[in-house]
């Protein structure tokens, strides 16, 4: 009798186990993967599942857009929070694949600079598209501005620029003496007009940022457009590399939730959660990418030095260049973008 009724306690035990698991809050998580989604493992999703008692499952898709439209088609989607760059968000959001925010419910978010939000999505970490040179090559003065990659006489050697037309078209403009407060709505026809300038000295137009890490430690190109956080893993690594946060182009992904997320209270509570500033103020302790709330460097986890190096303090966002992704999600954006294939194959 007692072995009996010991495995019915224990049965019973486990039945309520398993009850408790089930009713637990969770959501599904997606990020980009790599080195990136593991830093962010530790700076972001541990602490918020500490601080809510919630379970953080796991995926990743380096390109999330055709899972984002596939899922919500079913109208049974899976994931509920996604780490995606902003243009995702935001027509995904205009075409009804994406949640509205509402932002009384994320308070750490509504009191964010309205230019890192949107309807449908809120600025989560930033990095920037930098003029990185090799330190070798051009001494104690190097390359500062646009106009001066442009410049193949003050400034001869070989040259690299992303295979895509988000900030290259920005950095031509300038490159062309537009001011950085009059960039948009850009001037595509000047843009490519400028991009063919420079297009015979490009020795590379390279496709992704391990690509772009690869050319400057292999000593293959001078100068090139890069992110920042590839240019630093080189100069680490003991290559003569460097850049210059100026005329930089700073971009961010966001948070943004999936329409019919099936945890979408939950979605929610974790979008302002990650958003707290101090949880934010992780960031920079695990990956080269600044914290997407400003509020993160006022917390004092951030040391002054550590700032200098992060693309969304203060000092150096105000020397940048912020992307708008309202304009690349809108009709001229999609068109430039179909003219960049065009460009590149001609």
């Amino acid at each position: 009798m007692i072995l009996k009724f010991s495995t019915l306690v224990l049965s019973a035990s486990a039945i309520a186990f398993s009850a408790g698991i089930a009713s637990a809050e969770q959501i599904t998580f997606v990020s980009q993967g790599g080195a990136y989604q593991e830093a962010q493992t530790k700076a972001i999703l541990d602490p918020v599942a500490k601080l809510l008692g919630i379970t953080v499952n796991q995926d990743s898709a380096p390109d999330a857009w055709p899972v984002i439209k596939t899922q919500t088609a079913t109208g049974k989607p899976i994931w509920d929070v996604i780490d995606t760059p902003t243009q995702d968000c935001i027509r995904g959001g205009q075409q009804g694949m994406i949640e509205p925010l509402d932002f009384s419910k994320i308070p750490n978010a509504e009191k964010m600079p309205a230019e890192y939000k949107s309807a449908y999505s809120v600025a989560y970490e930033f990095y920037s598209s930098v003029l990185a040179y090799n330190k070798d090559k051009f001494g104690e003065k190097p390359p500062q501005t646009w106009a001066d990659f442009w410049d193949v006489k003050k400034f001869p050697g070989t040259r690299a620029l992303r295979n895509h037309p988000l900030a290259t078209l920005e950095a031509a403009l300038l490159a062309d003496g537009v001011p950085a407060d009059k960039l948009y709505p850009l001037d595509v026809d000047r843009a490519f007009k400028k991009l063919e300038e420079i297009k015979p000295y490009v020795t590379v137009w390279w496709t992704s940022g391990a690509q772009s890490a690869q050319l400057l430690a292999d000593g293959e190109v001078d100068m090139e457009m890069a992110w920042n956080g590839r240019v630093t893993a080189v100069a680490k690594e003991g290559a003569p590399i460097s850049y210059t946060f100026n005329q930089g182009f700073l971009q961010y992904t966001s948070l943004c939730i999936l329409k019919g997320a099936p945890n979408l209270e939950t979605a929610v509570k974790f979008v302002n959660a990650a958003m707290t500033p101090e949880i934010q103020a992780n960031f920079p302790a695990y990956i080269d990418y600044g914290p997407g709330n400003p509020e993160a460097y006022k917390t004092g986890k951030i040391s002054a030095e550590r700032a200098a190096e992060m693309p969304s303090s203060p000092e150096n966002a105000a020397k940048q260049v912020l992307v708008s992704d309202e304009w690349w999600s809108s009709p001229a954006g999609e068109e430039a973008q179909k003219r960049w294939a065009s460009f590149i194959q001609q």
